[in-house]
């Protein structure tokens, strides 16, 4: 614990008790050197920044990502609660979901793939980008001193294409049932908070947005719908012994186009 400032020793304490004794030694070097490093994270130049790079047992670090015997979720539930108590303690919750692109190459990186590049696709223009996506879920806090309002991650999973999970036999999930659950497990660790998440047309999804509402205390998703889009009632109730394939949805709404127009 010598590694870092007495100030910080209270934020990091409460994740000691994911690990095992030599395991939360080299996860302290991996955190301060992960600090400390200019460029690329990895554990190569964190042990060298740390003066370890001749370190004989270098794969102890290695191990600490790749085989020691931590949980991840646990971790992000542990972030979440010292980053509320600091910035929101009391309060509405507003978080934002986004996903984000992780440029690699190897064929040792199984759950890569070639997607569309959001930073450099236009409407007329289709930009792919391999590598790995993830979708991180983030605590929007107002920083005073830097006078705007900082994405804090907590919360980040990795959601591979559909031709990693038909290459595995795996049940493939969309990005909107990633969402969908990370959303329901910080509703879990925080049951009764008030909780708005922020997203982008991308998870403008009309299951997404019902089973943010069904939850037992619902979360309030804001997110930016189309003016053309197709939004329908409910699907009514079958009734007994009604034959025929059960309707997924209900009568059609107005579109938000024809409301807006109402309006005015």
């Amino acid at each position: 614990m010598n590694l870092l400032p007495i100030e910080f020793v209270s934020f990091v304490l409460p994740f000691a008790s994911l690990f095992s004794k030599p395991t939360w030694h080299s996860a302290l070097v991996l955190l301060v050197g992960a600090i400390l490093s200019p460029g690329k994270r990895t554990v190569s130049a964190v042990l060298q920044v740390m003066g370890l790079s001749q370190e004989r047992h270098f794969q102890n670090y290695h191990r600490v990502l790749n085989r020691a015997v931590w949980s991840s979720r646990q971790a992000s539930r542990i972030l979440l609660t010292e980053i509320f108590k600091v910035f929101a303690p009391s309060g509405v919750l507003v978080m934002g979901i986004d996903d984000t692109i992780e440029r690699r190459k190897g064929k040792r990186i199984a759950a890569k793939g070639i997607y569309r590049d959001p930073v450099r696709s236009s409407d007329s223009h289709f930009v792919k980008a391999s590598g790995l996506r993830w979708l991180s879920l983030m605590l929007l806090v107002e920083i005073e001193w830097a006078q705007r309002v900082w994405a804090l991650p907590f919360l980040t999973v990795l959601a591979p294409s559909e031709r990693y999970h038909q290459t595995h036999k795996r049940r493939h999930k969309t990005l909107t049932d990633w969402a969908r659950q990370m959303i329901a497990q910080v509703r879990r660790w925080l049951p009764e908070r008030s909780i708005v998440v922020v997203a982008d047309s991308s998870f403008a999804a009309l299951e997404m947005l019902n089973a943010a509402l069904e939850l037992p205390v619902p979360i309030h998703l804001v997110t930016r719908l189309r003016l053309d889009a197709a939004l329908y009632q409910p699907a009514p109730v079958r009734k007994p012994k009604q034959t025929g394939r059960p309707r997924k949805v209900g009568k059609r709404l107005p579109t938000l186009k024809t409301l807006l127009y109402a309006l005015i």
